[in-house]
């Protein structure tokens, strides 16, 4: 079944060649009865929809093993060479310089009610009237993110983009 966050026939078509070079997997006892699509597009699955793993729609490969696979390709770099690489791809596509820009927009968020956040990593905003915290993020012109930060939602935007 497909869903919405599911990926395209031409956007698999274009992802497939970048795989066995980035996302490696890790030996195991026997051979995995999933393919890297359905893999994928449980990842992609949870990323949108910001569900607990154990929420994926039984459509997809186990949670566990959805899960077990995004982290193994976290911890290895593997996901986010696969975004710089597609990334410059759109930037050559667009033209524009494909490793690097000139021009970068930044700005924050002042966020309520963070669960993960301890009570010491919390400040108030007076500005937005919010407890919490605040991310900085900074963007290139085509809206793909080159850093993000999260602080104290009393620190400043300016003082937030020096610790960035």
């Amino acid at each position: 079944m497909a869903y919405s966050s599911s990926l395209t026939d031409a956007e698999w078509a274009m992802l497939e060649p970048l795989l066995p070079r980035i996302l490696p997997l890790k030996k195991r006892t026997r051979p995995c009865h999933w393919t890297k699509r359905e893999l994928i597009d449980g990842i992609l699955d949870q990323l949108k929809h910001g569900c607990h793993w154990e929420d994926l729609p039984k459509d997809f490969p186990p949670y566990a093993t959805v899960y077990w696979h995004y982290k193994q390709w976290r911890e290895a770099g593997a996901i986010e060479q696969l975004m710089c690489t597609l990334h410059e791809k759109v930037r050559e596509q667009v033209p524009k310089k494909p490793l690097w820009t000139t021009l970068s927009i930044i700005d924050s968020q002042a966020v309520k009610h963070t669960c993960k956040a301890s009570v010491d990593a919390k400040g108030f905003c007076f500005y937005k009237a919010t407890n919490g915290i605040k991310r900085h993020l900074a963007v290139d012109p085509l809206g793909f993110p080159f850093f993000t930060h999260c602080t104290k939602a009393n620190v400043a935007d300016d003082a937030g983009l020096i610790e960035m």
